[in-house]
């Protein structure tokens, strides 16, 4: 493998192994529309984004579709159907139980009939006036608007796909690897330049993929005091601390093709004398590109309230701040991604950073 990535990425300037650090749309253009639906993904790749990120999970009748998670009641209006009110139940959800309405008892018709909501109404009313304008759509039909625009844009547009709670629906009868490899071969993207890349925060899947498909895989990595949910299901005590480490990091490097840590992973949040707030770099896109892992880090959001206090504007919680300065940082650190919710921000933070390479 490391012969393959040395090939695939030489080094940028700033010690990022990617030519040019990709943008990717986070859920689309959730900034800007209610996340996971045609219309998010649609104005993510009109923004630029190189690439658009949709999460997977599986209906009761083994669709796969684009949601946050299981769990139906954040991103649709599924609470203010009648006719699925004795449809809510309990789930054990990574270890904890959950009373909701779920993607797996669901049908894909029943599914059909849902609305997408905002999920950050409260910082987001933009967007939140889209509520129950767009429908929750399946992978297939991502991926048939990702190769309309590719064709219709002349540029070849990258998807990333997050498996959400393998273990979970494993348990309920839905695993959730083979429907995917069929989707990807079905339209003809099951090969090392398609240009898709396959993601999770459980290593497990992971691991049970990696012989099966030439796609790069990428380890996501949660807050370090968390255990992926498969690992915990099996009894197995690391955390992601333990998955972030130089050990665990050669570990992942036998089985995925990058990693992708929080944004969190990636700074540490200092305050000088004065009382004012700085960020300073982490070693980990170090030790992540030591094992030739490429870093894809997630979710750099425009707020006040998801963004270190260095680059928060004077403002409520609710208030824009300074995303291209943050997103410009993570670049000098050497990030080979930036995930965001924000794609046209992100993406003149990354042409800025590649004029001043070119000026340099």
């Amino acid at each position: 493998m490391t012969e393959k990535l040395r090939a695939r990425h030489p080094l940028h300037r700033t010690g990022s192994l990617a030519v040019t650090p990709a943008v990717v749309g986070h859920r689309g253009a959730s900034g800007y529309r209610p996340e996971h639906t045609l219309e998010s993904y649609r104005l993510a790749i009109a923004q630029g984004a190189d690439d658009i990120e949709l999460d997977l999970v599986v209906s009761a009748d083994g669709v796969l579709l684009a949601r946050h998670e299981p769990d139906l009641a954040f991103s649709t209006d599924v609470a203010s159907r009648p006719a699925l009110a004795d449809r809510r139940s309990v789930r054990v959800i990574d270890g904890e139980p959950v009373e909701s309405w779920f993607a797996d008892q669901l049908t894909l018709a029943e599914i059909r009939t849902l609305g997408a909501v905002e999920r950050f109404a409260d910082v987001r009313p933009v967007s939140a006036e889209h509520d129950g304008a767009f429908g929750v759509p399946t992978l297939d039909e991502v991926l048939s608007l990702v190769a309309r625009e590719t064709a219709a844009r002349g540029r070849t547009v990258g998807v990333r796909l997050e498996i959400k709670d393998a273990a979970y629906f494993a348990s309920r009868g839905l695993p959730i690897e083979e429907p995917l490899l069929d989707s990807l071969a079905r339209f003809g993207l099951d090969h090392a330049r398609s240009r898709v890349t396959i993601m999770s925060f459980e290593p497990t899947i992971l691991q049970r993929l990696a012989p099966l498909t030439r796609v790069p895989l990428v380890q996501l990595l949660d807050e370090p005091h968390l255990r992926p949910a498969d690992l915990e299901a099996a009894g197995d005590p690391r955390t992601f601390a333990d998955l972030g480490t130089p050990a665990g990091l050669a570990l992942i490097e036998r089985y995925a093709d990058g990693v992708g840590p929080r944004h969190t992973w990636l700074v540490d949040e200092v305050v000088g004398p004065d009382g004012s707030a700085a960020v300073v770099p982490t070693d980990f896109v170090r030790h992540a590109h030591r094992e030739w892992l490429t870093v894809h880090t997630w979710t750099l959001r425009p707020e006040n309230r998801f963004l270190p206090a260095a680059f928060r504007r004077p403002d409520d919680a609710a208030g824009q701040g300074d995303l291209a300065g943050y997103a410009q940082r993570l670049l000098e650190y050497g990030v080979d991604a930036l995930i965001t919710d924000a794609p046209d921000v992100c993406l003149a933070a990354r042409d800025a950073d590649v004029q001043e390479s070119l000026a340099g």
